[in-house]
């Protein structure tokens, strides 16, 4: 795994969906939830903020910044959004991919795969 941001012990980001998004999560939708980044959900109040990600409807909120959704496209067990990120270490727009491996277990990768890490769902 590269690290793009090496100041960073991890990516994390926020992902906010405009009004004029040209798409929107279903409230049932599979990535919805909060999550740890690179380190199993102990979901006991103990993990540490720097790791945390919470994916709503509109949002994805964690640490490190906001990425506006551009477009997004579910195939299956993926979704594919163009985002336009504005992150302390610069500006990123660009292509995300997050791939469901199982209820609990989500793959997260930039297009070019510079980046990859693991969210992990917290229990509820």
């Amino acid at each position: 795994m590269k690290n793009i941001y090496p100041t960073v012990v991890c990516f994390v980001f926020a992902l906010t969906a405009s009004a004029n998004a040209a798409t929107s999560l279903s409230d049932d939708f599979w990535l919805l939830g909060n999550f740890t980044q690179n380190v199993p959900c102990k979901g006991d109040g103990s993990d540490p903020v720097e790791v945390k990600v919470k994916v709503s409807t509109t949002e994805i909120d964690s640490k490190l910044g906001v990425c506006t959704f551009l477009d997004a496209k579910e195939d299956g067990k993926t979704l594919k959004a163009q985002v336009d990120c504005q992150l302390p270490s610069g500006p990123y727009l660009g292509e995300i991919i997050f791939t469901q491996k199982s209820a609990n277990v989500i793959d997260f990768a930039d297009s070019n795969k510079a980046y990859t890490s693991i969210l992990y769902r917290c229990p509820k």
